[in-house]
């Protein structure tokens, strides 16, 4: 189920400051007036600038919590530490805060809140949950204004609000402090954070290594440089050149948006933007671009900015590469290079095409590919397992995606043989390197023994049957998408072609400015 994106609710803020030791008495507890925006207390709580985006929550938790906390359920302590600011950083509970927050201030991801923080720029998806969560919350327990209601016109709203109204006066959340400096404050979110809701190892990374310029990239990227500002210490230069680059490179991966089951062969590159998978993916995307290592090893911080910049600058010029209209593209048909033939987003694939790509221009070999692609991509569909069997041997995508670009490059090779598909990949299984791999009879075919269709196999039965009749580039054969297209001169204009219809053809970008000439 989507996740509801309450990240704007609760600010960032620097970490690296000391713990206010003068403080006095510490509240032991707040209600929920002190969950307005406008509150005292709510105005000055953080969460740590490390801190993973508030978007781990369904509607249904959120609603869940909601009620439990006006039923009087008993909710643990809210965890927090208090710097020189007067800030109140969130060391565990952000997300239990902000759902009660939302409902206070009615802001599921689409409210005031949220728009000023994303400078009024929200996603289709993130407004399509807000309002479904919006209306499970006011259905199951009813809206916070109508609870404010429920004190002066009991008459005008349903009776369990009025009966819950008149508990909202006493009740409370726990309030915990964490004692001692910033470098004890952020030990503690990790172990806290680390028992309570583990955070995956790409997760813990990201956050861990926030100031390295990948890290800083992917953040950029994953939210169109919109949201907190990870790169706000650097220029105001820079600082704008950062977010249009980020911005340019997330319209490229990931629209048109991706809806399931799969009902058209107009599908992003990156998969679906709201998923738990994808700020993972983005990382691995600009570290394989980028030659960097999975595990941050030689990467210094970036002070500057200077090297964040270049690292999406490199980035920006493969996605142009892989699928865009701009005059380098491929036009990578996504359905082909970057899913599964049931129409799930395969991220090794997608690491396994921009390695490849990368090998190929280093070789100078990408007009070798262009002669072969359609033989290339008609292996990729009928043999669309074996990137599974490879994925399967290793079980990780970093460990996996070198050995799927190695068999792009044997087939790229083969193929411009006068063998046969069938006896080039006996050829390549035969190898040393893919030994491992098996080709499947027609027996082996899985069957399903259900009668109802789910969503990958309605995907598959669209994909299969879609791609029959799919739109192809006049040069190369290869499958043609929406985003990389290219109106070519059949006869070209040195050679005196004139713009009509007749001597006119789609193709890939690439293949017009590139590969013809």
């Amino acid at each position: 189920m989507a996740k509801v994106n309450l990240d704007a609710l609760i600010p960032r803020e620097d970490f690296d400051v000391e713990e206010n030791i003068n403080l006095g008495k510490k509240k032991e507890t707040i209600s929920i007036e002190d969950l307005k925006i406008d509150s005292f207390f709510f105005s000055n709580i953080r969460k740590p600038d490390f801190q993973r985006e508030t978007n781990e929550w369904d509607k249904n938790r959120i609603c869940e919590f909601i009620k439990s906390f006006i039923e009087g359920d008993l909710i643990p302590a809210i965890i927090l530490w208090r710097s020189t600011g007067g800030y109140l950083f969130v060391i565990d509970g952000s997300h239990r805060l902000s759902a009660l927050s939302a409902w206070v201030n009615d802001d599921y991801g689409d409210g005031k809140i949220s728009k000023l923080f994303y400078d009024g720029v929200i996603s289709d998806e993130q407004l399509e949950i807000a309002q479904e969560t919006r209306k499970l919350v006011n259905k199951t327990v009813g809206s916070y204004d109508d609870f404010k209601l429920a004190s002066t016109y009991p008459d005008k709203v349903k009776p369990e609000v009025v009966k819950y109204a008149k508990n909202l006066a006493a009740l409370a959340i726990q309030l915990q402090w964490v004692e001692g400096d910033a470098t004890k404050a952020e030990s503690s979110f990790f172990k806290i954070n680390q028992q309570a809701a583990p955070i995956d190892k790409t997760e813990l990374k990201l956050l861990e290594s926030r100031r390295k310029p990948n890290s800083i990239a992917a953040r950029a990227i994953i939210r169109s440089g919109k949201g907190h500002k990870y790169w706000s210490s650097f220029s105001n230069e820079t600082q704008y050149q950062i977010q249009e680059i980020a911005k340019e490179i997330n319209e490229i991966l990931f629209a048109p948006k991706l809806k399931t089951p799969i009902k058209t062969l107009d599908i992003p590159v990156g998969g679906k933007l709201y998923s738990s998978q994808t700020l993972p993916l983005i990382l691995d995307f600009v570290n394989v671009v980028n030659n960097l290592d999975f595990n941050n090893k030689g990467i210094n911080d970036d002070l500057t900015g200077e090297a964040t910049i270049q690292i999406l600058k490199k980035t920006r010029k493969i996605v142009y590469r892989l699928n865009s209209n701009h005059p380098s593209s491929l036009g990578l048909h996504p359905v082909i290079y970057f899913y599964s033939k049931e129409g799930r987003h395969r991220t090794v694939s997608l690491l396994a095409v921009v390695d490849f790509v990368m090998e190929l221009d280093k070789r100078q070999k990408i007009n070798d590919f262009i002669k072969v692609r359609e033989q290339f991509e008609e292996c990729l569909i009928k043999y669309d397992y074996l990137i599974q069997q490879i994925y399967l041997k290793y079980r990780s995508v970093q460990k996996s995606y070198k050995d799927v670009s190695k068999l792009f490059q044997k087939l790229v090779t083969n193929l411009q043989t006068e063998k046969t598909i069938h006896n080039i990949l006996n050829d390549i299984i035969s190898s040393n390197d893919f030994q491992y791999l098996t080709i499947r009879t027609i027996n082996q075919e899985t069957h399903s023994s259900t009668q109802d269709f789910n969503t990958n196999k309605k995907s598959e039965i669209y994909i299969k049957d879609a791609l029959q009749n799919a739109q192809k580039c006049k040069i190369c054969q290869g499958l043609i998408h929406r985003n990389s297209i290219s109106i070519d001169h059949i006869q070209r204009k040195e050679d005196g072609g004139l713009a009509s219809v007749d001597n006119g053809q789609i193709t890939h970008p690439y293949c017009n400015t590139g590969y013809k000439n």
